[in-house]
């Protein structure tokens, strides 16, 4: 999401994935282009009762123990997206040794904040009851996401009230990783995000940033990872990305960040589907924070 109100065209599109190439259906020509031979998907799996809680689990080649998780959510201004269209993610993340789940949850106007986060929880609860099937070290569990679904792990990894229902703590998690993700957009301006949030009844308890700079504790010993265009023009990377990791630093986190040239809101997450590879070192930079997490 932004903290300006382009044209719903681009705000929409920008949110999930922009069309990366001009032609039709191109997330179906990204994910044709994913090698089947690099991991083994566990497809249409069920974390809750509802139907929008579904995930797919994308699993390394070798039967090996110690593996990193990444629970991952997508973008989409929390008013569209499909974890289908999110193969080229699991795919690239397992192709490199880390399990991968990448995980639907309920959109607007079926639902409005918090109901992504409970399901958000819900989806890493379950990804932890099933971890010892897939040979996951529970010291390397991460949760990812990009634009708005990064903002949906910002909130789970800051804020206790979320995961508290399920027994588990922010704590327990080796890291998050943001990209492109909107930590501090209030006020509110595009007509979508606004019925999401309830505005202007907003709490300001909704926005990451606000659970950085509060006072009280220490905050969760875990290490960040937020990357964003350089020239993202939907979600101000500044504000967003550099300002979150600034107040973090402040805090004492572990945070490292970057802003990338030579892609935009929707080409960094793009950037992981093997014919975008060489546009920004996203992967690379993913897969080394995980890596450096191992004991």
């Amino acid at each position: 999401m932004e903290a300006q109100d382009p044209p719903r065209r681009h705000w929409i599109a920008g949110l999930g994935l922009l069309p990366l190439l001009q032609a039709c259906s191109p997330l179906r020509l990204i994910n044709a282009t994913v090698p089947d031979d690099t991991h083994r998907l566990q497809a249409d799996l069920a974390y809750g009762a509802l139907p929008r809680q579904r995930s797919d689990v994308y699993l390394p080649g070798p039967a090996a123990t110690g593996r990193p998780l990444v629970v991952f959510f997508y973008g989409g201004s929390w008013q569209n997206g499909s974890r289908k269209n999110y193969r080229f993610v699991g795919e690239a993340l397992a192709s490199r040794g880390i399990v991968t789940v990448v995980a639907d949850y309920r959109l607007s106007p079926e639902v409005r904040y918090p109901a992504f986060l409970e399901d958000s929880a819900l989806a890493l609860r379950w990804a932890l009851a099933q971890a010892d099937g897939w040979n996951v070290d529970n010291r390397r569990v991460y949760l990812m996401g990009h634009s708005a679904g990064a903002y949906n792990a910002a909130m789970l990894a800051l804020d206790p009230r979320w995961l508290a229902p399920h027994s588990l703590n922010p704590a327990g998690l080796a890291g998050w990783i943001g990209l492109a993700g909107p930590y501090d957009f209030l006020p509110i301006r595009a007509a979508g995000v606004r019925r999401v949030f309830g505005w202007p009844d907003t709490p300001a308890d909704s926005q990451p940033l606000f659970h950085v700079r509060r006072p009280g504790p220490a905050l969760p010993p875990h290490r960040v990872l937020l990357l964003a265009a350089r020239q993202d023009r939907l979600v101000d990377p500044q504000r967003n990305t550099v300002g979150l990791a600034q107040a973090l630093g402040q805090r004492g986190v572990a945070v490292e960040s970057e802003l990338l040239d030579g892609v935009g809101h929707a080409t960094l997450i793009g950037a992981l589907a093997p014919p975008l590879r060489d546009r920004a070192p996203v992967l690379e930079r993913l897969t080394g924070f995980v890596a450096g997490s191992r004991a």
